[in-house]
C-alpha cells in the first residue's frame, strides 16, 4: 500500500478513535461550558446555551453521567460549569466527586439558564456564553465534539477559527477511504502502529457492554434479546452491543470508545466483532485487523452522511460490524463490499430521533442487518443495482446512501426536531 495512503488510514483511526464518557453530545456542551467557566475565571450567575436543532435533539433525552440522573442542556452546561475539566475534552465530567455531583444540583436550582436554537445553519453547533462579576465568557464548538472555533472574554476574542472551515473539522481527509482500500489496509497494517487504539477500544466496549448485561439499565434490551431468543452468538452480538448502549444512554459512568463522533456506533462497530472473534478462538492479530475493517468502513459511509442527521448513525455500524465479522470468516473486498450493500439496503432509513433508551433496540437491529446481509451473501444471496437505493458498485451505493440521509433526510431532520421540542 502507498505510505502516504496508510499514513492516513492509521491517521483517520487516531482521529476517530476516542475515550469518551456519556453521550457524547450532553459531554460537548459540558466540555464547551468548562472552557467557559475556565476562561470567566469564576462561577457564573447565568448562562446563554445556544445550540443547534440537533444538538437539542441529541441532549433532550438522555441521561447526562455523574449527575444523579439529570437530563437536558441545562444539567449538562451546570456540570461542565461546576466539575468540568477542559483539558479532559470528552472526558470533561469523568471525574466528578460525591460532593459536586450534589452541587451540580444546587447550582442548577441558584442560577440562571437562557437556552435558544441557533440559526448559524450550522448542524453542530454548540456556543455557550457565562455571565459573573460583571465580566462575560464565550465557548463555540462547530463542526465536531471537541472543534472549539471561538474563545472570547468580555468580548475580546482569545482565539477564533473560520467557521465555514471548521465544518468538517477532521485534520485527514476521510475522502481516500473506500472499501477496497479499507481491506487493502487491514490486511497490510503492522498492527503496533493501532495496537493501542484497538486494545483500548476492546477493553473499554465490552466492559460497558457487559455493565449493561449485568445491571441492567434502561429499557434492557440486551437482556430482553438473550432472555427472548437464547445466548447464540447471533443473539450475543446483537444483545451486547444493545446492552453497551443500555448502559450509557442511561447514565453508566464507564467510558467508551468512539466512532464517528458516537459512543454508540464506536459499540456497534467492536463489540459484535469482539463477541465472533471469541466465539471463533481467532488469533488476536486477525481480531485486531477485523475490528480495523469495522471501523473504516463505518467511518467511511457516516463520513458522507455528516456528523449528525435524521439518519441514525447506527445504521453504517452495524454495516461496519458485518463487514468486520466477514473479515473473521476469510472474507475480502468481494465479500465484504457485499455485505455492506446487503445491509445498507435492509436497514437505510432507519431515524435518529436522539439520544435515549430506545437507541440500544435501534444497535440491535442495525446489528442484525450487518448480520444478515453477510449471512445472504455466504449463502448465494445478494441485492443487485436498481433495487430501491441500490446501484451497481459498493461505493455508489455509499454514495446514494450520503446522498438520502445528507439531502433527502433533511427536512425529515427539521420535523423531528420540532416534534420533540413540543
Amino acid at each position: 500500500m502507498d505510505t502516504a495512503l496508510y499514513n492516513d488510514c492509521v491517521s483517520i483511526l487516531k482521529e476517530e478513535l476516542l475515550p469518551a464518557m456519556g453521550c457524547t453530545e450532553p459531554i460537548a456542551v459540558a466540555y464547551a461550558a468548562a472552557v467557559a467557566r475556565k476562561t470567566l475565571g469564576a462561577l457564573p450567575e447565568k448562562t446563554d446555551i445556544c445550540v443547534s436543532g440537533n444538538i437539542i435533539k441529541n441532549v433532550k433525552s438522555v441521561i447526562v453521567p455523574n449527575t444523579n440522573g439529570l437530563k437536558g442542556l441545562a444539567a449538562a452546561t451546570a456540570a461542565g460549569i461546576v466539575a468540568g475539566d477542559p483539558e479532559a475534552e470528552l472526558q470533561v465530567i469523568s471525574r466528578v466527586t460525591p460532593r459536586q455531583v450534589q452541587e451540580i444540583a444546587e447550582y442548577l436550582e441558584k442560577a440562571q439558564f437562557l437556552v435558544r436554537r441557533s440559526d448559524s445553519g450550522h448542524i453542530f453547533d454548540i456556543g455557550i456564553t457565562v455571565f459573573g462579576g460583571g465580566h462575560s465568557a464565550f465557548c463555540r464548538i462547530v463542526g465536531n465534539h471537541t472543534n472549539i472555533v471561538s474563545i472570547k472574554k468580555d468580548g475580546t476574542a482569545l482565539m477564533e477559527k473560520d467557521c465555514a472551515q471548521a465544518e468538517g473539522g477532521h485534520a485527514t481527509d476521510r475522502g481516500i477511504l473506500t472499501v477496497e482500500r479499507i481491506v487493502e489496509f487491514a490486511d497490510c497494517v503492522v498492527i503496533d502502529d493501532v495496537r493501542e487504539l484497538i486494545w483500548r477500544q476492546i477493553e473499554y466496549n465490552m466492559a460497558i457492554a457487559e455493565e449493561g448485561l449485568k445491571t441492567g439499565y434502561g429499557a434492557k434490551i440486551g437482556r430482553t434479546l438473550i432472555a427472548a431468543y437464547g445466548n447464540s452468538v447471533w443473539v450475543r452480538a446483537k444483545a451486547m452491543a444493545a446492552a453497551g448502549s443500555d448502559a450509557r444512554m442511561n447514565g453508566c459512568e464507564l467510558p467508551v470508545v468512539i466512532n464517528s463522533g458516537s459512543g454508540n456506533q464506536g459499540i456497534t462497530a467492536s463489540v459484535p466483532v469482539i463477541v465472533y472473534g471469541r466465539e471463533l478462538g481467532v488469533s488476536e492479530e486477525l481480531l485486531y485487523r477485523a475490528l480495523v475493517v469495522s471501523n473504516l468502513i463505518t467511518i467511511h459511509l457516516k463520513s458522507g452522511i455528516g456528523s449528525l442527521s435524521a439518519y441514525c448513525g447506527a445504521t453504517s455500524a452495524g454495516c461496519g460490524a458485518g463487514a468486520g465479522i466477514t473479515y473473521l470468516f476469510g472474507g475480502k473486498s468481494n465479500e465484504i463490499a457485499h455485505t455492506v450493500v446487503n445491509a445498507v439496503a435492509i436497514n437505510s432509513g432507519m431515524i435518529c430521533d436522539g439520544a435515549k433508551a430506545s437507541c440500544a433496540a435501534k444497535i440491535a437491529s442495525a446489528v442484525e442487518a450487518g448480520l444478515l446481509g453477510m449471512q445472504m451473501y455466504l449463502h448465494g444471496n445478494e441485492f443487485y443495482g436498481g433495487d430501491g437505493i441500490v446501484t451497481t458498485g459498493v461505493e455508489n451505493t455509499i454514495d446514494n446512501v450520503g446522498k438520502l440521509a445528507r439531502d433527502g433526510m433533511s427536512q425529515t431532520d427539521q420535523e423531528i426536531i420540532s416534534l420533540m421540542i413540543q
